[in-house]
């Protein structure tokens, strides 16, 4: 029953029968297949019958608010469940950038290379970005990182670079974390 007592289209009518209401029941639940002619054989009644039961109790209309009905309870679950997955990635993302930031604090820069960095940074910032509902940034980090060519620098210029990004991302961390 809907709010207040009142009786939501899809259930049974003040003054339906019993036989009357299963009729509309059967009609209701075939969908876009829907048919009077359909519900007569199936229920084995005289279509001239269901055909007054039809008029006499809106069954189209009915119907059409019956299947609103599934289709708003249908985007609702579909709502709470892209939530839930958002709060997934969120979380998943938090733990690959502390891993990752815990990795790259007890590695040795050279150990690593400039794109392994860059490639560790993108992939937590894509995650962290898709599970708050951002749309993906395109294009590699490097092409997005004010032009900067990684390729070009020279081993301490790296060394600087991939020290001035394991402190963006942990300043991102404590700043998301917190």
């Amino acid at each position: 029953m809907g709010l207040q007592g009142v009786v939501d289209p899809w259930e049974r009518q003040s003054g339906e029968s019993v036989r009357a209401f299963e009729a509309f029941a059967a009609y209701r639940d075939l969908g876009p297949a829907r048919s009077i002619t359909t519900v007569a054989r199936q229920l084995d009644k005289s279509r001239a019958l269901v055909g007054r039961w039809s008029r006499q109790f809106a069954w189209v209309m009915r119907a059409t608010a019956y299947d609103r009905e599934q289709d708003r309870l249908f985007l609702a679950e579909q709502a709470q469940a892209r939530r839930e997955i958002a709060r997934r990635h969120a979380k998943l993302a938090q733990a690959v950038q502390s891993k990752a930031v815990a990795r790259l604090q007890t590695l040795d820069p050279r150990e690593l290379s400039p794109s392994d960095l860059l490639r560790y940074f993108q992939v937590a910032a894509e995650i962290e970005r898709r599970a708050v509902g951002e749309a993906p940034v395109a294009g590699p980090v490097e092409d997005r990182d004010q032009g900067a060519d990684v390729a070009g620098l020279s081993d301490e210029d790296r060394r600087a670079r991939m020290e001035q990004l394991r402190r963006e991302l942990e300043r991102r961390l404590s700043e998301g974390g917190s």
